[in-house]
């Protein structure tokens, strides 16, 4: 059952409730062991850091930030910052100098928490441009603090100043001050177009989302969830914050790059995504079955076939499957699609929420056919992530985003447009009045900007209205879902469709290399780098294939009719990526103008 309170006081309800239960599972900083606290020690651990933020001369509503991975003293500061009013401010682990420097000054940060070298030497390089900074606390132990920074401590000489609990009765004043209206977090949008916007988060709008949540989404104390995205991804938040709630176990993942490992490893029972982790479990079951043997790609076939006839035509509607379709799909299930869960390290998997792009529909058919529940959801920062999602045991269909969650008001507008009201919905973005003026209707809806439509209760998504491309001949292409279509390709890793102004639509695509050499070696193309491969005129025609049949369903201008492969990936680094891995299209089409000329050319 939820524990509803105050999430001031959240950690410490629930040690009283499960006192030495294990709750957070996590590896130290470098190190390959996993190790658990409990929720005693979890909550003496947040009030130490509540001590030390009142030793260090916070106040209610100042404002620290962390710019860090996921890690377990993320976890302990946000906590410990909100036992004291203060306002936690997360920053991206992958964000650049230039943009914590913005970030620091608009927010008036005091005290920024920093995870490994990295982050604490971009966090050194600022110091002195930003007056209000006034410390920087580094999670990580083997960080080697500058010879000339007076200003840093270890978090765990920052846990001193709180050891021996020496402003508690402080503390506990101001949990008992803590109000519903209090800014709880202020959220950076990474934003795909010009600087970013601190979204304010108030207590108030989490009560609500964790409420409503609870309402609709599965999760309780015998779940094992492993955070996959970073914290400072409002999905991931809302998600954890739930979790925690509920009473269920958190498993920190701090390098994303080991989510596979750290799964098989650790068993979960749920985990959000975004589509891009499952369209890579779909190609890699896909490539491990062209590779078995025919008797087995037979059988596996037959019991995703029997996996999609139970769970999507039948359960996905609302239906009872006949009792010689459930006897089938038991036996296959325990036989052939428990092997493959087996290898994600899901033996018993409960629910996969799923958000932030475009989900393809022959992604999200196979992972419900191979006996997995994903929850398909759509939302925003603003919204305190979830507006809507699939809720389990009842009926849900491939290609909408879901049921709205209880208490959220949609209204469709001009456009088309999806607007939103009710208590998860922000109040607007920090020291941004004329813009806060901008985003609501008169009558106290939210611009979300995204096109959609509501059919028998679900909403379904149509492109961003600000990102659907009108060609040349005045054709509108919707991008997101036509890239979400090729993703699902083996050989294709990342893709930017291009067709804004354009007579036709074109796209740049990076290829996966690993895929493609292989190709390469067995079919005696000869290569020596990634230039030669994407300058192939082989490659070039099987590529062109492969999307040939993958667009097949499309109108002929919506359909991409020249390609460039590009031998290096999209990156944060060259400002063509968000922190949420989101394209910025119009850094692309600047940095590869000439490439994307060249494609035009008559």
């Amino acid at each position: 059952m939820q524990t509803q309170c105050h999430l001031s006081v959240l950690i410490h309800r629930q040690a009283e409730k499960y006192g030495n239960r294990p709750v957070l599972t996590f590896r130290n900083f470098g190190s390959l062991k996993w190790k658990s606290v409990s929720w005693n020690q979890f909550s003496l651990r947040v009030k130490q850091v509540s001590n030390a933020m009142l030793n260090l001369g916070l106040k209610p509503q100042d404002r620290i930030a962390v710019f860090s991975q996921n890690c377990i003293q993320y976890l302990y500061t946000d906590f410990g910052a909100y036992g004291v009013r203060v306002i936690s401010v997360p920053f991206y682990a992958t964000s650049s100098e230039q943009q914590i420097q913005y970030m620091v000054q608009d927010g008036g940060i005091k005290v920024l928490f920093v995870g490994e070298q990295e982050q604490y030497d971009k966090a050194h390089r600022i110091f002195a441009l930003c007056p209000t900074l006034e410390r920087i606390v580094i999670f990580d132990p083997s960080v080697r603090i500058s010879t000339h920074d007076p200003n840093a401590l270890y978090f765990s000489d920052f846990i001193k100043l709180g050891e021996g609990l020496p402003r508690q009765s402080e503390v506990e004043e101001l949990w008992d001050e803590a109000s519903m209206d209090d800014i709880c977090n202020i959220l950076y949008t990474s934003g795909t177009t010009g600087d970013s916007k601190g979204v304010m988060l108030s207590y108030g709008q989490y009560d609500a989302a964790l409420k409503a949540n609870d309402k609709s989404v599965p999760v309780g104390e015998n779940d094992r969830v492993i955070d996959f995205l970073p914290f400072t991804h409002i999905f991931e938040r809302g998600w954890a914050y739930l979790a925690l709630t509920e009473g269920a176990q958190l498993i920190i993942n701090t390098y994303p790059r080991e989510i596979q490992q750290s799964m098989r490893e650790t068993h979960p029972t749920s985990m959000s995504a975004v589509p891009r982790f499952w369209e890579k479990v779909y190609i890699a079951v896909k490539e491990k079955m062209d590779e078995a043997n025919p008797m087995q790609r037979k059988l596996f076939n037959h019991a995703l076939k029997i996996g999609r006839k139970y769970n999507i035509e039948y359960l996905s509607r609302g239906k009872r499957p006949p009792l010689a379709l459930k006897m089938e799909y038991a036996a296959l299930n325990k036989s052939v699609l428990s092997l493959v869960r087996k290898q994600l390290g899901l033996e018993h998997p409960n629910i996969f929420p799923t958000a932030g792009a475009t989900v393809s529909p022959e992604v999200e058919e196979f992972v419900h056919s191979i006996g997995i529940f994903m929850i398909v959801g759509y939302g925003l920062t603003e919204s305190l992530a979830t507006v809507s999602c699939d809720i389990k045991g009842m009926p849900y269909t491939i290609g909408s985003v879901g049921r709205p969650l209880d208490g959220v008001d949609i209204k469709i507008g001009d456009n088309n447009e999806i607007l939103l009201k009710g208590p998860t919905i922000t109040k607007g973005y920090f020291h941004r009045d004329g813009l806060n003026k901008q985003v609501f209707t008169e009558d106290g809806y939210f611009h979300t900007g995204d096109a959609g439509y509501m059919k028998d209760g679900e909403l379904y998504l149509e492109e961003r209205i600000k990102d659907l491309f009108k060609t040349s001949n005045g054709k509108y292409i919707a991008p997101q879902s036509l890239e979400a279509k090729l993703l699902v390709d083996k050989y294709i890793d990342q893709i930017a469709v291009i067709a804004d102004k354009r007579k036709f639509v074109s796209a740049l695509i990076v290829p996966e290399f690993r895929m493609l050499e292989e190709y390469a070696r067995d079919n005696n193309i000869p290569f020596e780098s990634r230039e030669d491969l994407c300058q192939n005129e082989k490659i070039h025609n099987m590529i062109m294939e492969r999307i040939e049949t993958l667009q097949q369903q499309l109108a002929s201008y919506e359909q991409i009719k020249k390609f460039t492969l590009i031998a290096h990936h999209f990156s944060m680094e060259n400002g063509e990526l968000t922190n949420t891995l989101k394209l910025k299209r119009n850094v692309i089409n600047k940095n590869f103008k000439d490439v994307i000329d060249k494609m035009y050319e008559e």
